[in-house]
């Protein structure tokens, strides 16, 4: 069965802590599809971002397994455990840094959900690196 067409998608809730140390609820879909194995995608809808446009943050399925864990992370993505509940995301970006915390469960959820399309370390690195060739470069 070729599972590189399947998506899991799931809404999900997260908070965005300011400077003042408040925090905002903010709207999420967290996104996993066969075709790109390795990589989780983490969505925002334009009302959230700085530029009014849609933004996604693309980072490794092992990453988010590593950081409900314990602290994970090096360069623009760091995510770890904050007490038993919560999941701190935090994303750097030339604009600035983003700090958003995310229900562990959701997230936990997700990740299972994302197993059942491609299984942890079953991931054929080789095909979707053929598949994303192809669809660059066709039949040249």
């Amino acid at each position: 069965m070729d599972l590189t067409h399947v998506t899991v998608e799931q809404p999900t809730r997260a908070r965005l802590i300011t400077a003042e140390e408040q925090e905002l609820p903010v709207p999420a879909t967290l996104r996993y599809t066969g075709a790109d194995p390795l990589a989780v995608h983490l969505d925002f809808p334009p009302e959230v971002s700085l530029q009014g446009e849609a933004v996604t943050w693309t980072f490794g399925r092992a990453l988010l397994a590593e950081g409900l864990r314990g602290p994970a992370g090096g360069g623009d993505v760091h995510i770890w455990p904050c007490g038993r509940s919560r999941t701190v995301v935090e994303f750097h970006s030339p604009f600035g840094l983003a700090l958003l915390q995310f229900e562990t469960a959701a997230l936990s959820r997700f990740l299972l959900r994302s197993y059942a399309v491609v299984a942890a370390d079953q991931e054929d690195v080789g095909a979707a690196v053929d598949e994303s060739l192809h669809a660059l470069l066709g039949n040249v």
